[in-house]
């Protein structure tokens, strides 16, 4: 199987594993792990911010960020296709009070500065106000678009001017700083925090790391242990975290091979995919007379494994396993299953 659903299937490779073998652990709950004390800070400066958390999943990176920048019952504003919207069981209500204002951000995949003041709510004795501006890059459902920094400085700072703080959910955002040549730090420079990931493109087993000041990431800690996060001797899984810091640059090599399978299924007759920015590549199959269910069971049964997006819309996803010559292969494949639909 050809696995392209998501680059969360991506498995350690042996540096990682040894990493993990030999990793000096403690008791993180008391700040004792020396391993997880090192990812944190190095976490940290490479973004750019104060200080870092060490948080099991990025979901939950992004809900304690909503819980600590909030009080209950405000607003949330936050693009309509937002992760923290679509995918995380409605963790915003859930865990946090808050009500959330969508925006359709489109191809953009930020809020305009117009959209911001046209979406904030001020509190008065009937309204809780908005609460915080919530940001993603890159932006998953809009295909993994690449947000030109000067785009969330713009929001940010239009969130900023009417007091309301912004988190990034930023789960690939090392894969926007390789495809807009850019610092990680400068992409989230002028934001109050954000999460990114260690185990989707850069290929750790396990983890994310939520950063902002040395305030927010105090708070942060106290509502980690609340939603259940706390962890004890995580050297052992944060290990891998610290090797997947250092090798950012090789998702260039996925940022290509994305290329290579857009260009190919665009050749498929029936199917159209727009070039990506980064490793998310979506192909419409709405003119091969398949829906995104049909399209997906047909690529599996070939051995190709991609994921619905929409009611004709499919994600395939590069990273670390999957080379150019499987894309090639990949590509085969999915010609036979639509011929064969």
């Amino acid at each position: 199987m050809i696995d392209l659903r998501s680059d969360t299937v991506t498995r350690p490779n042996d540096a990682m594993r040894e990493a993990a073998r030999d990793a000096p652990v403690g008791d993180d709950v008391y700040g004792e792990d020396p391993t997880v004390n090192e990812l944190e800070a190095r976490a940290a400066e490479t973004v750019g911010k104060e200080a870092a958390l060490y948080v099991p999943t990025g979901t939950m990176g992004n809900q304690i960020a909503a819980r600590v920048h909030t009080d209950r019952g405000q607003e949330i504003i936050v693009d309509e296709e937002a992760h923290v919207v679509k995918w995380e069981l409605g963790g915003l209500a859930q865990l946090s009070g808050l009500q959330v204002r969508t925006v359709d951000c489109g191809p953009r995949a930020v809020p305009t500065p117009e959209q911001v003041r046209e979406r904030y709510v001020a509190e008065d004795l009937h309204r809780p106000g908005t609460g915080l501006l919530e940001l993603e890059n890159t932006h998953n459902s809009r295909g993994g678009v690449a947000i030109p920094a000067e785009r969330v400085d713009a929001a940010a700072e239009a969130a900023h001017e009417l007091g309301v703080p912004v988190h990034l959910d930023g789960a690939r955002l090392f894969n926007a700083a390789v495809a807009l040549d850019e610092a990680p730090e400068r992409l989230v420079e002028n934001v109050d925090s954000v999460m990114f990931c260690l185990s989707k493109g850069l290929g750790a087993p396990v983890g994310s790391v939520l950063a902002g000041s040395e305030e927010f990431v105090a708070r942060a800690r106290r509502v980690r242990k609340l939603f259940g996060g706390g962890m004890r001797q995580a050297g052992i899984v944060a290990a891998p975290g610290l090797l997947a810091l250092e090798d950012a640059d090789r998702l260039a090599e996925d940022h290509e091979n994305a290329r290579a399978l857009a260009a190919g299924l665009n050749e498929i007759p029936g199917l159209s995919a727009p070039e990506p920015d980064t490793n998310i590549v979506v192909a419409d199959s709405a003119d091969a007379g398949l829906t995104t269910e049909e399209f997906v069971a047909a690529c599996g049964e070939r051995g190709v494994a991609c994921g619905a997006f929409g009611e004709y819309v499919t994600r395939f996803c590069t990273h670390w396993d999957v080379d150019r010559d499987d894309v090639d292969e990949a590509l085969s494949r999915v010609e036979a299953a639509v011929e064969g639909a």
